[in-house]
């Protein structure tokens, strides 16, 4: 609008349109294309991230979690410690979506009654195959079905699996059992753990099933639409010729010409041709929908072709409903009728559409950049995306791939699956390699060879995203390149990309193919890890190392190379130590994944003790009702169950349970997102009239909110609301009132107002001295914070006292002799050493290095750190010869890391301090704190 008037009468009727449409969202902007475009950017980011997602995970999975008390774990830890792609589960909700979209209702009732049959059979009842020809509306029914029996059954569980064309990842059989097994571990509330190794995976897949259905009360129908498209069905899907559990039934679909000989004994459900009643149907369906009407003459010409096994089945009817519909408005009806009656099978008729659509195009470099689109979406993995369309094709604009786009969705050629064009039906695709892909192998190899390019190129300038990871990969090995295979596998990011994907078998089979087993393979993953580990500087990278060596630890667990996968684990756990925070909980992390190693290895006791410390960081981070104080007891119970302690094992999973009860119940039925849309909501519930305790814990639950979202103005309006209110309420010197004090404080240091952020600090520091235990966590939070926050600000006279009244803490936390308390006297010696006090510092320093050696022996890396820091002392006292004595020393421990490949690991939690041999600045921890309801 331009002073208050609508600019044209087009824009006024294009307001008038969507003025009616659900959820349609306006943004009025006057001003140039790029100021709107960005307007609208953010508009729409802000509607995924507030609306739809609640939040951002990988943008909170990149943030530092530990400093709020109340954090949303990463993506993925949904599952504990199994990985899991949100991506994956979003494209089987798509495909199910798309599935079951049909102008009309085809008859498909009829065979409803058939299905039920099966469920009410008694056990034991072999799968039931549906099956079909292509395109004769299997993946119709059955998602119509399992609408129909979410709806009349809800306690029966469904399992689905959609597969979509060979070769893509969703037709991989390690990835759909894990997914499959996955989903009932959900439902049943299991957190055993799951092996990743494909070939067990499969193996175990009926013990699981038999397992977890025991527990389900109700029936559980696993249903599988493609299942001839899975990479080598027959071998990897045995289980569905063993007997099943009494609640379970199992329905597959398959093309009648590719099923296998050994399931055509099954009972069997064939669909047949659709009838001329259905064949009439749904071609009026589709010429309504575009307001064209057909004459008697030509709707029996139309019955008459529609009589063959392959001119009667759903995808050719339906397309040629479509055509007819898109021409009949500005062309001769029996002219296209007279060519689509020439099209005696799907494939033929798919070739006069995209020959109809290249007639509509306006010149010949349009239609050769419609050739280019279908043949580079055809070669891909899994797709491409419209943006790296237009980065691959310079000459391509948005408004001509637009017009393209929505040319060939219409007609059934392209659909959408995660943001991603790919081929509605594999008819599609056989047409597009006889129309445009005269030579054969040479032309797959053309343009995939397009595509290696473009990934390639994204790699060389450090973008690795899971596109990249997703393609690249394959595409070399589509092209039998095992070299550049080898060097892409080395790129370290692009594996963890795939690893923490759970494209775990994926990985594996890449790295069969170059040729190295497990051993060599885990050797070259360490050496690239060491040289990547030359070149970084800094906190972000150092921590961007601590989950690459996370990363490499936990595959090679997988693998079952346990002696090699305990180095890495190790250098991730001292490195977040010393970049973090020793009570960081992403140390607990490390200490969590360092003990499942442990645990495999029938170490119990090193497992046992690195447990309870990740238990007791993530009580103390997160609150002792929170899903990652669950995943604690849950692997303690697993680990005294297998020492026998069945008591002990028996309360701390009671008392997990409750946990993930309670959560489940705050989270609904979505995993991951849907904490933060959840409590969001409370936002619309909040009673603004009298003040009560209750209110202003939520006023301060919705101001971490805010902050999670990096929307700091709203999460200061909410903090300090909740401020006020706890200070009329409860009085100005209540704990909660310094709870307030300390998120506010936090907040205000991350936007680098440090002197409100002091004042904040002292106060909450002030209430909490006074009110709460001299060793109680809050506390010891408020005083490191406010230690680091003097340190940053160069108060160094200030925030001596608070050092060392950590250490005082930690002595009466732990006693005298514990890690923490070295690593607390270490931070204070630094501070002493940026002081020039090197007196003062010296025999904390000895200290420190005495508790080191009695709990983790003379050879461990933080003994090494500390007698570093020692040798610098010695040599800025002009001690020489002891700096030259205690620097060997050091040198000697750093040169013995080497020998953890090996398995010579030390097996004990490390707690680290600042050191001089970080060179860069640490940022302080800021803790926002929750609150407990």
């Amino acid at each position: 609008k331009e002073e208050g008037r609508v600019s044209s009468v087009s824009v006024q009727q294009f307001i008038e349109q969507i003025s009616h449409v659900n959820k349609a969202k306006m943004i009025d902007h006057v001003g140039g294309v790029e100021e709107g475009a960005c307007e609208i950017y953010n508009c729409v980011e802000k509607i995924i991230k507030q609306d739809i997602l609640g939040c951002e995970m990988t943008e909170l999975e990149g943030k530092d979690l530990g400093n709020k008390e109340d954090s949303t774990a990463p993506e993925e830890e949904v599952f504990g410690d199994v990985l899991w792609d949100a991506h994956d589960e979003q494209e089987q909700m798509e495909a199910f979506q798309q599935a079951s979209n049909s102008t009309c209702e085809l008859g498909f009732e009829k065979y409803f009654e058939r299905l039920n049959d099966l469920v009410a059979a008694p056990a034991p009842i072999p799968p039931l195959l549906v099956s079909g020809g292509p395109g004769s509306g299997k993946s119709l029914l059955l998602s119509k079905w399992i609408q129909f029996q979410q709806k009349h059954s809800p306690n029966t569980l469904i399992l689905y699996h959609f597969v979509g064309r060979p070769m893509s990842t969703s037709s991989e059989s390690a990835l759909i059992i894990k997914r499959l097994t996955l989903k009932l571990m959900q439902h049943s509330w299991s957190v055993s753990p799951l092996t990743f190794d494909p070939a067990k995976l499969l193996e175990e897949f009926p013990r699981w099933l038999e397992k977890l259905s025991a527990r389900h009360q109700g029936s559980i129908i696993i249903i599988i639409d493609s299942i001839d498209q899975i990479q080598q069905a027959e071998k990897h899907m045995k289980w569905l010729i063993d007997p099943l559990p009494v609640n379970v039934r199992v329905i597959v679909s398959v093309n009648v010409e590719t099923c296998p000989q050994a399931w055509r004994l099954w009972p069997t459900l064939h669909l047949d041709p659709l009838n001329s009643k259905d064949v009439k149907s749904l071609i009026s369906a589709e010429c309504n929908s575009a307001n064209v009407k057909l004459t008697k003459e030509q709707e029996k010409k139309l019955e008459r072709h529609c009589r063959s096994a392959t001119t009667c089945n759903a995808l050719y009817v339906t397309l040629l409903g479509k055509t007819i519909a898109c021409v009949g408005n500005t062309g001769n009806v029996d002219e296209i009728l007279q060519q689509c009656c020439q099209c005696q099978d799907t494939v033929s008729l798919y070739r006069l559409v995209l020959r109809s659509i290249q007639e509509s195009l306006q010149s010949d470099r349009e239609k050769g950049l419609l050739r280019e689109i279908l043949c580079v979406i055809g070669v891909s993995h899994n797709g491409v995306s419209e943006s790296e369309l237009l980065e691959l094709y310079p000459e391509l604009t948005p408004s001509v791939l637009a017009s393209l786009l929505h040319s060939l969705d219409r007609m059934c050629l392209l659909t959408y699956g995660c943001g991603l064009l790919k081929f509605q039906h594999l008819q599609a695709w056989e047409m597009v390699k006889l129309e445009y892909m005269e030579e054969g192998a040479n032309a797959i190899s053309a343009y995939r060879q397009k595509l290696v390019d473009y990934f390639t190129m994204q790699l060389s300038r450090d973008r690795v995203t899971w596109r990249s990871a997703d393609e690249l990969p394959w595409l070399f090995q589509q092209q039998g390149d095992k070299q550049k295979l080898h060097k892409c596998l080395l790129n370290l990011f692009v594996s963890q990309n795939l690893y923490k994907r759970g494209h775990f078998a994926e990985l594996l089979s890449y790295w069969q193919l170059v040729g190295k087993d497990k051993s060599s393979m885990a050797a070259e993953y360490f050496d690239s890890l060491k040289e990547y580990e030359k070149s970084c500087e800094g906190e972000e990278s150092m921590i961007c190392l601590a989950d690459l060596y996370e990363t490499l630890g936990r595959f090679l667990k997988d693998l079952g190379l346990l002696s090699q996968a305990v180095a890495p684990l190790q250098r991730s756990l001292e490195i977040r130590e010393t970049a973090l925070d020793p009570d960081h909980p992403r140390v607990a992390q490390s200490l969590h994944q360092l003990a499942g190693v442990y645990v495999q290895w029938k170490k119990f006791g090193n497992a046992e003790q690195l447990y309870k410390q990740a238990l007791e960081i993530s009580e103390n981070a997160y609150g002792a009702e929170h899903p990652r104080v669950a995943r604690e007891l849950d692997a303690l119970a697993t680990l005294y169950q297998k020492q026998n302690k069945y008591e002990q094992a028996e309360q701390l999973r009671k008392k997990s349970f409750k946990i993930r009860q309670k959560a489940a119940r705050q989270k609904g039925s979505l995993c991951g997102f849907a904490l933060l849309r959840q409590r969001a909501l409370q936002l619309e519930e909040l009673t603004l009239g009298k003040d009560t305790p209750d209110n202003a814990r939520t006023l301060n639950e919705l101001g971490v909110l805010y902050y999670l979202q990096n929307n700091l103005e709203t999460a200061e309006l909410f903090l300090k609301r909740s401020l006020e209110m706890r200070e009329r309420v409860l009085g100005c010197d209540h704990p909660d009132c310094a709870q307030s004090l300390n998120n506010l404080a936090a907040l205000y240091n991350e936007q680098q107002h440090h002197d409100r952020a002091e004042e904040l600090y002292e106060k909450a520091l002030d209430i909490r001295r006074r009110a709460l235990a001299p060793d109680h966590p809050s506390l010891a939070y408020t005083v490191k914070h406010l230690a680091v926050l003097y340190k940053k600000m160069g108060k160094l006279d200030k925030a001596v006292p608070l050092y060392e009244l950590a250490v005082e803490i930690r002595q009466k936390s732990f006693g005298p002799k514990h890690p923490s308390v070295a690593t607390a006297l270490v931070n204070l010696a630094v501070l002493y050493c940026q002081m020039k006090k090197q007196m003062e510092a010296l025999p904390l320093y000895e200290r420190a290095l005495r508790i080191y050696e009695d709990s983790f022996g003379q050879m461990h890396p933080r003994v090494g750190e500390t007698l570093k820091n020692l040798a610098v002392l010695s040599y800025e006292r002009g001690d020489f010869e002891k700096a030259a004595e205690l620097y060997k020393r050091a040198m000697e421990i750093k040169e013995a890391e080497t020998l953890l490949v090996g398995g010579k690991a030390t097996s004990r939690h490390s707690s680290s301090g600042d050191t001089f041999s970080l060179k860069s600045t640490l940022s302080p921890n800021i803790f926002l704190e929750q609150g407990q309801r």
